[in-house]
């Protein structure tokens, strides 16, 4: 009779437990160590490339639609923001902790004043599939010439 009770309790506890509810970090996204690859830029020349480091605890970073934005970047000489596609960090529907790191790259940046050389800085967010978003990060100030 011990054996059948002992037999239960051991199914009942390994019935109870679920996968999904083993993840113990944090769900909300953080981004750190954010770097441009350089400081001066060419107006309609040269790439900017914003680099960072991400971490996740349940894993739902990026999305499989390439209609859902979820990397916000805001030139801070402009009041609204431009948003990217992030495509899955790790597979949709399991929840690990991931990190690594992101890098997004800006095509055609240009002055949009009348002068020859210009300094503006980045700000970056991302969202995960929670509607969950990180920290902000600024980029150090870069310069924009001619």
């Amino acid at each position: 009779m011990l054996k059948i009770n002992i037999l239960i309790f051991a199914t009942m506890i390994i019935i109870g437990c679920k996968y999904d509810d083993k993840y113990t970090n944090d769900p909300i996204p953080k981004i750190s160590n954010i770097s441009t690859n350089q400081l001066e830029y060419t107006q309609f020349t040269d790439t900017v490339v914003i680099g960072l480091d991400y971490q996740d605890g349940d894993g739902d970073l990026g999305f499989e639609s390439a209609d859902s934005l979820s990397v916000e970047v805001k030139d801070i000489r402009f009041a609204k923001a431009d948003y990217y596609h992030l495509k899955p960090l790790s597979p949709v529907g399991n929840r690990i902790a991931i990190s690594g790191k992101i890098k997004i790259s800006l095509k055609n940046i240009f002055l949009i004043g009348g002068g020859n050389l210009e300094s503006t800085k980045f700000q970056i967010r991302i969202k995960d599939r929670s509607q969950n978003w990180s920290n902000v990060l600024l980029t150090k100030s870069i310069n924009i010439k001619k």
